[in-house]
């Protein structure tokens, strides 16, 4: 189970994120959206360890302070980011990043059961171990940055954007990928700008604006809300 408590982030002056809780049990998938600069992308980098959150903040994983620990350590506890923009290392090859994704002492160990479940995932990536990932589309780069996450074995799989600039066929093809990582037991907090097929496969959905929590309830919930549906969905 991860835990956050009053999580909020500055940057000098302006305050990014203010306050927000937020939880993600084994298994379960919550989405959270928002418009552009509501501070999702900030929050979900603090969670992830690559930002420091401000003082009053509390972080849990199975019971472990995360905020006790550097920042290196928090994909050896289990947590995962996937970034905007992917972070694949292009020169490499498919087998060459994923096997990078197995660093910690806690993934070596089960690594190639981690390579079968990415490949489970997605199949694609099979025929195509040998490529280097600078020659391969938008969408299988993706594909690769979620598999390298994968492999270093997470409870808590962190996405942001993972849609962004793909084909409609790509994204049908991610999400059902995303949906199958919960299956496997990972708890995954999403960012995504697809609201109707985030919320498709969804447990539950955050609204943040502004920096703070401004709604949430379970997927079903939220795809009722007129608010909702006038603001995310495009229905009135």
């Amino acid at each position: 189970m991860l835990e956050v408590t009053g999580l909020s982030i500055s940057y000098g002056k302006h305050r990014a994120v203010s306050g927000v809780s937020l939880q993600v049990a084994p298994g379960e998938l919550v989405v959270m959206l928002g418009a552009n600069g509501a501070g999702k992308s900030s929050l979900l980098r603090a969670v992830g360890g690559m930002l420091r959150p401000m003082a009053g903040t509390a972080m849990r994983l199975d019971g472990t302070d995360l905020l006790a620990l550097p920042a290196h350590r928090f994909v050896d506890a289990g947590l995962a980011l996937v970034p905007e923009g992917r972070g694949v290392f292009a020169d490499l090859t498919v087998a060459e990043n994923l096997a990078l994704g197995a660093f910690t002492p806690r993934a070596r160990s089960g690594e190639a059961r981690q390579r079968e479940r990415v490949f489970a995932l997605f199949p694609r990536l099979v025929q195509r171990q040998r490529q280097r990932v600078g020659t391969m589309s938008g969408g299988e780069q993706q594909m690769v940055a979620i598999g390298r996450a994968m492999m270093s074995a997470p409870r808590i799989l962190l996405l942001d954007e993972p849609s962004l600039g793909l084909s409609p066929l790509l994204c049908h093809e991610l999400f059902r990928a995303i949906a199958g990582i919960c299956k496997q037991g990972i708890g995954v907090l999403l960012v995504e700008q697809n609201a109707p097929q985030s919320l498709a496969i969804a447990d539950r959905g955050l609204l943040l604006e502004n920096g703070c929590i401004a709604g949430q309830g379970s997927a079903a919930e939220l795809r009722a809300d007129p608010a909702v549906r006038s603001a995310y969905l495009g229905a009135h």
